[in-house]
């Protein structure tokens, strides 16, 4: 069985081990409520299409790095037709950190965005 590798914080009661799965799940989740975001990106692409992805695999559509104490995250997300991308972008960049600084306690360095893709809802 090979050790579990990520961020090792100390705690009064003993170590605890942050993976990089668990802080992109995290991130996902955090990124997947916003307003707009309609959906993470697998960062396989077919055929020139980005496939949405369900609430069970949110941490692929995150790709995190630790550095010493610091976190990198990078996001892939599709975002609804009409909405203003920017804003959007922004909102995430703000939710995404705090929410995974507030049940992590790490600081997150970076995070960047990248929009994949524009879903179009068909009535």
């Amino acid at each position: 069985m090979s050790p579990i590798t990520g961020k090792v914080v100390e705690t009064p009661l003993g170590k605890l081990v942050l993976s990089e799965e668990a802080i992109a799940t995290v991130a996902g989740a955090a990124a997947i409520e916003c307003y707009g975001v309609v959906g993470m990106a697998g960062r396989k692409m077919t055929d020139g299409i980005a496939e949405l992805l369900g609430r069970e695999n949110l941490s692929r559509g995150v790709e995190v790095s630790i550095e010493g104490d610091h976190v990198f995250i990078t996001l892939y997300i599709i975002v609804g037709y009409g909405v203003r991308i920017s804003e959007v972008a922004r909102m995430v960049v703000e939710k995404v950190r705090y929410t995974v600084e507030q049940v992590t306690g790490l600081k997150v360095a970076n995070v960047k965005v990248n929009v994949e893709g524009i879903r179009i809802q068909r009535e």
